[in-house]
């Protein structure tokens, strides 16, 4: 058995450094689609084709994160069962969750496709965006087996400590959705339309290309025709560690998605503005996600392994870089939020709502990334109930509520909203403080 990376020798905080490294290029990449669609409907279309992707973009990018989560149940299985040379079992991880996730795909196709013009209103799209909203996400809907594919093929990889095949495949698709972003939207004016329509061929030549050079890797596992059926057993254990990660992103997303919905309702700049900055934010976000998917990935392997000391070593190594990035996040989202929402959009009504949003939103650029290298070390300990308790407790009782309490207040801007994110960050880090040293104490 040949491994593709092994995490349980050497030293720790270079490898996973650079593991993270090369995670945060491929989540890098990954971002561009929605960036690189906003940036080029900011620059050649209107506001409304504007708020269209924002809005669409901000329901798939929940989608996303939901099935990534879900996709956490593969990694940690197949994390486990490299560190504890057992490749059979991770070949059987993979081919069961491939079956699993193509159902998935066919049913988040047909929802999307069918309804999303009630997805449009249940997030107060505004009128003017109403229909650029609706056409971005049927279009999009229409690739959900990419959607899948893509986050199944990388989960895979990140079990087998692989983050530079998933980074060539989404860097290829990448260059790709560039170019048709600037054909359609640019030289034929199609607005939110076309941006969706490059997005989709985009991802879908990124999961073939995963595929093509999964087929040409000499694999840490065997691939036989029997282990595509669906045993009751494995399947409900990659559902039990994957779909609490999976609700705990669908409370994030849904709280974000709300504030949101509470921007919509100030008028089409505010939608426009807090869109934009969590556009921002979700490339700003993409440091502690690399954090904690390379956190999950190391501590499973070191787990199946039997070196518990390890998995702990390399959770406190990670923090303290995690806090290092976490300052230069803060400094750059408070004083330089104006700088960067110009990047989407050359209407200064609009840059000034996103910096202003941008500002609150700052306070949680440094907290998140410590946040989420508990979370990783959580998920990669099967410890995903937990991470949906705390990701259910910011969000649907910090978050939310004092999002909708704020903008009741007279005088409510978008700084004031911005701040209920850094108080749910606050509430969940105190939380995984807590629950780790409750741990430490009960194993001794």
């Amino acid at each position: 058995m040949e491994r593709t990376n092994s995490f349980t020798e050497g030293r720790i905080l270079p490898t996973l450094l650079r593991f993270s490294v090369t995670v945060f290029g491929a989540l890098f990449l990954q971002a561009l689609y929605g960036g690189v669609d906003l940036l080029v409907v900011g620059q050649f279309a209107g506001t409304g084709d504007v708020s269209g992707v924002v809005t669409g973009s901000s329901l798939l990018n929940t989608l996303t994160m939901i099935i990534t989560g879900l996709s956490m149940g593969v990694t940690i299985l197949v994390g486990e069962a490299i560190g504890r040379w057992k490749p059979e079992q991770a070949g059987q991880a993979i081919c069961n969750g491939i079956l699993l996730f193509f159902f998935l795909g066919l049913l988040l196709t047909v929802g999307l496709i069918a309804g999303a013009p009630t997805l449009a209103r249940w997030f107060q799209a505004p009128e003017k965006a109403f229909l650029p909203t609706v056409h971005y996400i049927q279009i999009c809907g229409a690739g959900g087996l990419f959607i899948v594919g893509y986050n199944l093929l990388g989960a895979i990889f990140r079990g087998l400590g692989d983050a530079r095949t998933p980074l060539l495949a989404v860097l290829i698709a990448c260059i790709m959705n560039i170019a048709g972003d600037l054909l359609l939207v640019a030289v034929f004016h199609l607005g939110a339309a076309g941006a969706a329509l490059a997005t989709v061929a985009s991802q879908g030549i990124s999961v073939l290309t995963a595929v093509l050079l999964l087929r040409r890797k000499t694999l840490p596992f065997p691939i036989h025709r029997e282990f595509f059926h669906l045993p009751w057993t494995m399947i409900s254990h990659e559902l039990r560690l994957g779909l609490p990660v999976a609700l705990q992103e669908l409370f994030v997303g849904t709280s974000f998605m709300v504030i949101q919905g509470v921007a919509n309702t100030f008028g089409v700049v505010s939608s426009a503005g807090v869109g934009i900055a969590e556009k921002v934010c979700a490339f700003i976000m993409l440091v502690p996600s690399a954090y904690m998917q390379s956190l999950s990935a190391f501590v499973a392997q070191n787990r199946g392994a039997g070196k518990p000391e390890r998995a702990r070593r390399a959770l406190f190594d990670s923090l303290m870089t995690a806090g290092a990035a976490g300052l230069f996040m803060f400094f750059t989202l408070f004083f330089h939020g104006d700088v960067l929402a110009s990047l989407f959009t050359r209407e200064p009504d609009v840059i000034d709502a996103a910096a202003s949003y941008l500002q609150s939103y700052g306070v949680d650029g440094f907290l998140s990334p410590l946040l989420f290298c508990f979370i990783g070390f959580f998920n990669g300990c099967q410890m995903t109930l937990f991470v949906m308790f705390q990701g259910m407790l910011g969000a649907l009782f910090v978050r939310i509520p004092l999002a909708l309490f704020i903008s009741q207040l007279p005088g409510a801007t978008l700084f004031h909203i911005g701040l209920s994110t850094p108080a749910s960050s606050v509430v969940q880090l105190a939380l995984c403080v807590g629950m780790y040293v409750w741990r430490r104490k009960r194993v001794e």
